[in-house]
């Protein structure tokens, strides 16, 4: 029997596994939230399979996103990165990652995790929409645009609406599975 899939992730088994195996399952350890921080800003302007592709080489460049490491990088360290040629060699993400780690330890103080502030944005359970087409899953929605601005206001950076929503699918704090995926 022929498995149904979101026909966004067919294009080949790296795409396929991930949408198995992670996308939209509920995600509640600090580690990995701020892992998908960090590749969902990385990939402002990029395609999520790039990233998808460069995942390992992220995860050895960024210590597997120890941000309490990544919060104590200096300008030495963003050089080193900056001749990464494994990882997305932009300097203004590479700052952000660093300031993104900062404020995310910020907000653990604040919420005693960052899971627990996130998740405050959707009452602590995923919202499951039924999406039929690819064209009715959104882009951005009320929620990520009310977190996108508190993350803005809290000091992070390149986590625009369209990025949150996107961390929001990935983390399963939103489930974007179309009706007829065998993962809804």
């Amino acid at each position: 029997m022929e498995i149904i899939r979101c026909g966004w992730c067919e294009k080949d088994d790296l795409y396929r596994k991930y949408h198995d195996e992670e996308w939209g399952k509920p995600v509640y350890d600090d580690d990995t939230i701020f892992e998908f921080l960090v590749l969902e800003s990385f990939q402002a302007g990029l395609s999520w399979y790039t990233i998808l592709n460069k995942r390992e080489n992220f995860r050895k460049a960024f210590e597997d996103f120890n941000y309490r490491k990544i919060a104590e990088y200096n300008e030495d360290k963003i050089e080193e990165l900056m001749q990464n040629a494994g990882i997305i060699r932009n300097r203004m993400k590479i700052s952000a990652t660093i300031r993104n780690a900062q404020k995310f330890l910020e907000i653990q103080k604040e919420f005693g995790t960052f899971s627990t502030y996130i998740w405050s944005f959707v009452g602590g359970k995923p919202i499951v929409n039924q999406p039929k087409t690819l064209k009715e899953v959104p882009a951005t929605s009320e929620i990520s645009d009310a977190l996108a601005k508190d993350l803005k206001i809290r000091g992070f950076k390149f986590l625009g609406s369209t990025v949150v929503y996107a961390h929001m699918q990935a983390t399963g704090m939103v489930c974007d599975h179309l009706v007829d995926c065998h993962c809804k």
